[in-house]
């Protein structure tokens, strides 16, 4: 089971972290219609830090920063994750910035969302609190960081789904992708892109030296991230 949601993972992450991607989900969560993807500044955490720290995506657009995670297993810690991306993210961000300074520092205001598509019956829409995970309870919390969870699995978000087509296609490929003997196998880690190895299907290489078989025709006829 660990290497299906890795794979599922690595394979949201791979989308995130192309530019002309990220505004799309944006403006479906968003309700906004960016399309210039020159606006869009990816993130990533800085090296260095713990090897079991890791997150999808994030991205800065319009000064609103996205944090985003895939997740097939219900996890109540994704706003403590999230805290520690963040936290990363904005240390880099303020590096060339005065914070001692007597001028505020205005920086990218933060949002969060969780892409649930794990067997486990959920809600369509959820929101998990850090403050649930607090020892000792506050009534006025001092510090609080809301995840916002869109369950996109079948017949779930129908709304979010058909206005962000990347979503749609992502959920089409994990499905088939679960089809037996189409299932993440060993490869030569390659560049995130389908590689067409003759007519009739392809591999998309993943990160971890990972990949997976895909029928080039089914592709084409769900339209499913082929360009």
């Amino acid at each position: 089971m660990a290497g299906n949601r890795e794979y599922k993972s690595d394979v949201f992450g791979m989308l995130m972290e192309e530019p002309e991607y990220a505004p799309e989900v944006y403006n479906a969560l968003n309700h906004s219609d960016y399309r210039d993807s020159d606006l869009v500044e990816v993130c990533n955490l800085e090296k260095g830090i713990s090897l079991s720290v890791h997150n999808d995506a994030a991205f800065i657009l319009d000064m609103n920063l996205s944090v985003y995670e895939h997740e097939s297993t219900v996890c109540p810690n994704m706003p403590l994750r999230a805290l520690i991306y963040v936290t990363n993210i904005l240390e880099q961000w303020v590096k060339k910035r005065n914070i001692y300074g007597k001028r505020l520092v205005k920086i990218p205001t933060p949002r969060f969302a969780v892409f649930y598509n794990g067997t486990e019956e959920q809600p369509e829409q959820y929101k998990l609190k850090l403050s649930d995970a607090y020892a000792n309870p506050m009534e006025e919390t001092e510090l609080e960081l809301v995840c916002t969870v869109y369950n996109i699995n079948s017949g779930k978000n129908h709304k979010l789904l058909s206005e962000c087509s990347v979503l749609r296609q992502y959920m089409i490929f994990v499905n088939y992708s679960g089809v037996p003997g189409k299932v993440p196998g060993e490869g030569s880690e390659k560049s995130g892109k389908l590689n067409a190895d003759s007519s009739d299907y392809a591999q998309v290489y993943i990160p971890n030296g990972r990949s997976v078989d895909i029928d080039l025709d089914y592709c084409a006829r769900e339209e499913m991230l082929v360009d």
